[in-house]
């Protein structure tokens, strides 16, 4: 990462690099944002630059990716720059290095492994242990005494706290008394999509850097940029289904096979609208009702959930063309044919009424509902909604 390759938030960037430039950094930041804004992108782009061994701190390069200390942060060893999520509190009970290691204690460091994996996959993932109680007081209690000490090799310590808005009420008193003296060593980075759920005494002693979603245009130009081999329809249709998310998109582009140009969510995008022509079709409604078993058993979660976001971008499309039918600006450019099939063939629609029947259905898919008894009421719903104009 380098700040030529942030996507988006060219303001948030230059005052950033201003403040690098001419030494006058803040002692504590808060990046707030929605999720997947790209807002942790940056806060470990400044802590490489605070300690790379010849950084471009107000230029395009940055940190220069290339250095020791570069390699070490790009693997999450540095033993500057401590990274803080809500982890399982197994992972912070003291050891006795006399006994062999449990199960549960060697599962839970296989689980942060695995997130901290996937974070280096995609730099815009935001880690987190389900079985976790939020940030808790032994991790802020281990920054306090690593704050203490001096950085090593030069540089500055950079403590980079994600979803801050989980911290457990006395680590959040803890980190408080951090901040309010801070070591002049020690830069905090606070990071959260809801920084209004801060400790109000904490938001008050960091510098607020905002965050937005990241623009279609330049979400665009970045898939253009960093996956020559999507096409203008791939193009358009990651950046309309991530809705500016950046690790939504990053996970699409990584979901492609081989050299398609074509990412694997437009193959799931025509799934679904088979699923739901089948579904309004009343000799076909059987089809429908075999496709929600397959979908249940032969995808992945994220896949079922990007087959069911892919049935709200196109409900977005039939509302956009029944208001306005010359309307240009679709999600589904290159299907707008079956769009306006479905305008004129079911008139009485309340795509609000479907929109929310399908949300409902993702989220509790998320929570690890039984997906083909969730598909099937999926589609006795909708069948109901969207069935009485056909």
């Amino acid at each position: 990462m380098a700040w030529d390759s942030i996507v988006g938030h060219g303001q948030q960037v230059r005052v950033l690099k201003t403040a690098l430039g001419t030494g006058r950094l803040a002692h504590a930041y808060l990046c707030a944002g929605p999720e997947g804004s790209g807002k942790e992108s940056v806060a470990f782009e400044i802590a490489r630059i605070l300690n790379c061994s010849s950084p471009d701190a107000t230029g395009d390069r940055g940190a220069c990716g290339e250095c020791e200390s570069c390699r070490q942060a790009e693997r999450f060893m540095h033993p500057n720059i401590e990274y803080l999520f809500p982890v399982e509190a197994v992972l912070l009970e003291p050891s006795d290095p006399s006994k062999k290691e449990n199960k549960k204690l060697t599962e839970a460091k296989e689980r942060y492994d695995a997130l901290i994996e996937e974070k280096k996959r995609n730099p815009y993932f935001t880690p987190a242990m389900e079985r976790s109680m939020g940030i808790l007081t032994e991790q802020v209690v281990s920054l306090q005494q690593k704050a203490s000490l001096a950085p090593r090799e030069g540089g500055r310590k950079v403590f980079i706290i994600s979803q801050a808005e989980r911290l457990h009420p006395s680590a959040a008193n803890k980190l408080l008394k951090l901040l309010e003296e801070p070591p002049a060593h020690v830069v905090f980075i606070l990071v959260s999509s809801r920084p209004e759920s801060v400790l109000p005494t904490i938001r008050s002693r960091c510098q607020l850097v905002s965050f937005q979603r990241v623009k279609p245009a330049e979400l665009e130009a970045w898939i253009s940029n960093s996956a020559a081999g999507v096409d203008e329809t791939g193009r358009r249709f990651i950046a309309s289904f991530s809705r500016g998310n950046l690790r939504t998109a990053t996970e699409l582009l990584a979901g492609r096979s081989g050299e398609e140009s074509a990412p694997a969510l437009v193959r799931l995008r025509d799934q679904a609208i088979d699923f739901l022509r089948n579904l309004l079709t009343p000799v076909r409604f059987h089809e429908a009702i075999a496709a929600c078993e397959e979908v249940a058993r032969n995808l992945t979660r994220p896949e079922q959930l990007m087959f069911l976001g892919s049935l709200l971008l196109f409900f977005q499309d039939v509302a956009r063309r029944g208001a306005s039918p010359s309307c240009p600006e679709l999600n589904n450019l290159d299907i707008a044919v079956s769009v306006d099939r479905f305008v004129k063939g079911f008139p009485a629609r309340d795509l609000l009424r479907a929109s929310t029947i399908v949300e409902e259905a993702m989220r509790s898919i998320e929570r690890n509902a039984n997906v083909t008894l969730v598909m099937a009421g999926l589609a006795v719903e909708l069948k109901e909604v969207l069935g009485k104009g056909g």
